[in-house]
């Protein structure tokens, strides 16, 4: 007759049989990938490039759904109220976690209580520019102007509350500037504007703004990530130029709802890294003009916690709100 003790190691290895079971069995149908954003954007690139990959170490394939409306808003709530059960997951950025959060009066769901991280993708770094009418060449310079002339430098951006206006404030508020907020439908018409010369000044994503960088169309002035772009070698970070704490970037991630069993998002996050280890697919993501990112699902709960922090000081201290 068994002992205690080899009763007991025999009802946990049946234990971890039936958990592995359970991993192995899942997905047991294609997993859909919800896309907030418009069909053609860079998150439904990415979401098909990653697709790709992770479909085949699944087993099932992934469908790349798009629920666009409310700057991401939309989307995600539908990921947020979906079956707990790993066959609904979601590309999320920057706006829809850690911005919108503190500018909606009636947010439809919580990121950090309604969702759970599996990996974050992407991180593009944006780019601080002027157009040509603003005779400056460097961030220094552009500060002396400011201070010379407060409120008269304007600044366009892709909306209220968009990342590329979020950057400026913080930019601002670090400079201890005053600048005017020009807020465009997207990032596309304040490029057009700051080539005429409409507006002084964008934050923008790398991608965006290279082109015209190396047209010499604008000037480049700061980089804001932690270290130089590998796009831009000769372009100071903004902390090097001398207004230290400017880091921002456009970054996506993958989650899935609240209640997803951790075994199912421990499968989908190996999924994730086999995508972004994929030569073709690192090769794709990286012409996205970003650094892949990968990591654990816990480093990405924590640079939610970090980004929600650091975002809502910044709506508050800039009195940033949705018109």
């Amino acid at each position: 007759m068994p002992t205690r003790r080899q009763a007991t190691a025999a009802l946990l290895a049946c234990c971890a049989g039936i958990r592995g079971a359970h991993a192995q069995d899942f997905p047991t149908q294609p997993v859909r990938l919800i896309v907030p954003f418009a069909a053609g954007g860079p998150a439904d690139a990415i979401a098909r490039l990653i697709g790709r990959v992770m479909g085949q170490r699944l087993g099932q394939p992934v469908v790349v759904e798009s629920r666009s409306g409310a700057g991401g808003v939309v989307g995600v709530e539908a990921a947020a109220r979906s079956r707990p059960d790993g066959h609904s997951i979601v590309l999320a950025s920057t706006g829809a976690l850690v911005i919108l959060p503190h500018l909606m009066p009636r947010m439809p769901y919580d990121p950090l209580r309604d969702l759970l991280p599996i990996g974050q993708v992407l991180a593009v770094p944006q780019v601080m520019v002027v157009g040509k009418a603003l005779p400056v060449a460097t961030l220094q310079d552009f500060l002396a102007e400011a201070r010379r002339r407060p409120r008269q430098i304007t600044y366009g951006s892709a909306g209220n509350g968009s990342t590329l206006q979020m950057a400026a404030e913080l930019l601002r508020l670090r400079a201890g500037i005053e600048l005017t907020h020009v807020p465009y439908r997207g990032a596309a018409p304040a490029v057009t504007d700051l080539l005429a010369g409409q507006i002084d000044m964008m934050m923008g994503d790398i991608p965006v703004l290279l082109p015209h960088i190396r047209s010499n169309s604008v000037t480049a002035l700061g980089v804001t990530a932690p270290g130089r772009s590998a796009a831009l070698p000769e372009v100071p970070t903004v902390a090097e130029a001398g207004v230290p704490g400017v880091e921002s970037d456009t970054w996506y991630g993958l989650l899935a709802p609240a209640g997803t069993p951790p075994d199912r998002i421990a499968v989908l996050h190996r999924a994730l890294l086999a995508a972004l280890e994929d030569g073709d697919t690192r090769r794709a993501l990286l012409d996205q003009g970003g650094n892949l990112v990968g990591g654990t699902p816990e480093a990405f709960a924590g640079l939610l916690r970090a980004e929600t922090a650091k975002w809502g000081e910044v709506v508050r201290a800039a009195g940033i709100r949705l018109e």
